[in-house]
């Protein structure tokens, strides 16, 4: 079990806190963080691509040319597919691209990424996530404690800092149920509250 510093926004220490090795402190296995990356991936694909088929195509009601005498293959409607702007054959369709992982294996996936951030000394503990609601005073405020790229993480939904945070592109500011391994890999940097850590560990441990 690691004990690590709680800091204020100032970066000065005010208090300390354990860390559960089993949290924080696992192996961290590359295979298992690629496949659920993929699987995050293909969720948030929005699977909306579609081509016309011959029964979707307008038109067509008359038939092109005459049966015979042209030379030509027969052909019954211009929305054919062997028609110039005819329907497509086998073309993609709606689709969902999401499939199943099995729960243990994200909740692995998810300690294995928090233990990555915290042995490469990219993961800190503040005392609280408290805002104005100004992007700016919180631009400030990220700049100054030395994070250019993070995911700011609280126990549970702060309007104010999460409007605050909204516009700045290079962090994401989510409660404890919006944390994902993509996103920490991702900005490589966790900025974590105190209270929060209770309910990571209840989240990546609950059955």
């Amino acid at each position: 079990m690691a004990t690590v510093n709680v800091l204020n926004w100032k970066k000065e220490k005010v208090g300390s806190l354990e860390l559960q090795a089993d949290t924080f402190e696992v192996e961290v296995k590359k295979d298992v963080l690629h496949s659920v990356v993929r699987w995050q991936l293909a969720c948030r694909r929005q699977g909306t691509h579609m081509t016309k088929t011959k029964g979707l195509v307008s038109g067509g009601g008359k038939k092109p040319f005459k049966q015979k005498g042209t030379g030509n293959a027969r052909q019954g409607s211009t929305r054919s597919p062997l028609m110039p702007g005819g329907g497509t054959m086998f073309g993609p369709q709606p689709r969902s691209y999401g499939y199943v992982l099995p729960k243990k294996m994200r909740k692995v996936a998810l300690k294995m990424a928090l233990s990555h951030l915290f042995k490469e000394g990219k993961l800190t503990v503040v005392d609280s996530m408290a805002s104005e609601g100004k992007t700016n005073e919180l631009n400030k405020r990220l700049q100054t404690f030395g994070v250019k790229k993070a995911v700011l993480v609280d126990k549970a939904s702060d309007a104010k800092f999460s409007r605050a945070a909204k516009n700045l592109v290079d962090y994401k500011y989510s409660p404890v149920e919006g944390l994902n391994v993509f996103d920490l890999l991702k900005y490589d940097y966790a900025v974590i509250t105190k209270d929060s850590v209770a309910k990571i560990i209840e989240r990546c441990s609950a059955e």
